[in-house]
């Protein structure tokens, strides 16, 4: 079957689109690779156009995207990490995903607009497109996206699918027990004969966020203090345990708490991406003991091992009470 630009459906060389929202970010690039061509926080900085530096708005195709809101004010969009991690007065981080779908479709707009003109590098209309979704995803949203992907982007082609019947093809399965740990959630999805069992599916509120949270209590109870990256000016060598010193960066007034945190939050899951570790046998402290250590340095300066205690962080999530008791009372 040819399509309206001479593409052939169903060949290799057609350039169909993979999309792959997710609450931590979303992927995105072309189906006959192997790697996404981006990896885009599921975020969206939203700030005011008065406090934007003169070298940016002479840049109208960059990251920054300019719309107006309903008082006629100018505001501006930031997308991707070369925006969003620049210290910005009165901007505020969003984002478009709630429960595992796409919630502020406004802000997904600009996201798609960005994929579209400084990833793909491509008119929209030239490539059909194929999104995943979870398993629990509601019509509404559904349509909802199936209308803004003909409508305003005007694709010649456009699919759903579930993004756990991908996960088992991915891995030569058309049948197989698909368990999914992502950012917000945790989800066991059935698959039999390339069809996910909707009704069989079962999830969990507690996913990565959550090591991210028991990291941030670790820390507190160590009495290690995180900063965030952009706060650091300079930073002296010190020994091992010994007291940071560094000197602080002078930062424009009126950063916003949502930013601040958001930075924060990326500081803690680097933190569990070099430090987090699964016991491979059943938790026993005395063995993970014997396991050497992991050497961490943080933005300011200050150093150390972690042994036994990156063990616990990562055993909360199948043993509540290695974490802290506030963190895990959620109902699963």
């Amino acid at each position: 079957m040819s399509g309206p630009n001479g593409m052939l459906y169903g060949g290799d060389e057609i350039g169909a689109l993979v999309f792959d929202p997710g609450h931590h970010s979303l992927r995105v690039g072309y189906a006959q690779e192997d790697t996404p061509k981006a990896d885009i926080p599921a975020v969206v900085g939203v700030g005011p156009a008065t406090h934007i530096p003169d070298s940016e708005e002479k840049v109208p195709d960059g990251n920054v995207t300019q719309t107006g809101t309903k008082a006629g004010s100018e505001l501006r969009h930031y997308i991707d990490v070369t925006e969003l991690h620049v210290p910005r007065p009165g901007m505020e981080v969003q984002t478009y995903m709630k429960d595992g779908q796409v919630d502020n479709w406004d802000l997904f707009e600009k996201m798609l607009d960005y994929c579209y003109t400084k990833v793909i590098r491509s008119p929209s209309e030239h490539h059909p497109a194929l999104f995943t979704e979870a398993v629990w995803t509601s019509r509404p949203a559904r349509e909802k996206l199936a209308e803004l992907l003909f409508e305003k982007y005007q694709a010649p082609a456009f699919f759903l699918v579930k993004n756990a019947v991908l996960c088992a093809f991915a891995n030569g399965k058309s049948t197989a027990l698909v368990v999914d740990a992502g950012a917000s959630q945790t989800s066991a999805v059935p698959v039999i004969d390339g069809y996910a069992l909707v009704s069989a599916a079962v999830r969990s509120p507690i996913g990565g966020d959550h090591l991210a949270a028991q990291a941030k209590n670790l820390l507190n109870t160590m009495h290690v203090q995180m900063l965030p990256v952009y706060s650091i000016q300079s930073k002296e060598v010190i020994r091992e345990r010994e007291r940071a010193r560094y000197t602080l960066k002078t930062l424009p007034a009126g950063l916003t708490h949502s930013w601040q945190q958001y930075m924060l939050k990326r500081q803690y899951e680097d933190f569990c991406h070099c430090i987090a570790h699964v016991s491979e046998s059943a938790y026993d402290e005395r063995v993970a003991a014997t396991v050497p250590g992991v050497h961490y340095e943080f933005p300011g300066g200050y150093h150390q091992d972690f042994g036994v205690e990156r063990f616990k962080m990562a055993e909360c999530l199948f043993e509540q009470s290695l974490g802290a008791p506030h963190l895990g009372n959620t109902k699963t």
